[in-house]
């Protein structure tokens, strides 16, 4: 169902494409939009366990998108390092393909919620905040989850040969 990707080298390992995961808070999601246009965004996220999650407004482009078509596909980019020598850039990035859904369980939802406020504010510290925050915007936005369904690492071939070194 899915292409092999074509130049296996640079094929990253799973452990190294989840690091990239759990480092980065922002992709690119992309949906199917209105009249056959794709329509892609920046948007913050939170990987867990093969899942996506995404947060955001109720009502919009990217809710209507999703309604019409739930197969979408996200990136994320760890590294973009032009090397104008070279005419080509050392960049290492992540690309998955699934489904998306609202959460309409409000367990489900406030789990996701939690898990995705510590990621941007970890820590005891902002324990307080996170929770006074989320008691006061609950309501206000959606969950989405985007299970995955293929997923890939790909890095430049100069990265490869230098984590081989």
């Amino acid at each position: 169902m899915f292409r092999e990707m074509r130049r296996k080298k640079q094929l990253l390992d799973e452990a190294i494409t989840l690091e990239i995961l759990e480092k980065r808070t922002s992709g690119t999601l992309a949906l199917m939009g209105d009249d056959g246009y794709t329509y892609s965004l920046p948007i913050s996220f939170l990987y867990k366990d093969g899942v996506f999650y995404f947060h955001g407004s109720k009502v919009g482009h990217k809710v209507d998108a999703m309604r019409k078509h739930n197969k979408v596909s996200f990136s994320v980019i760890d590294q973009d390092r032009v090397i104008p020598e070279a005419n080509t850039t050392h960049f290492r990035s992540v690309i998955a393909f699934g489904t998306i859904e609202l959460i309409e369980d409000d367990v489900e939802k406030r789990k996701a919620i939690e898990i995705f406020a510590y990621k941007f504010a970890p820590g005891d510290k902002y324990k307080e905040s996170r929770e006074k925050e989320i008691e006061l915007d609950f309501n206000n936005f959606m969950v989405y989850k985007m299970t995955v369904e293929h997923m890939t690492g790909k890095e430049h071939l100069a990265l490869v040969n230098q984590r081989k070194l």
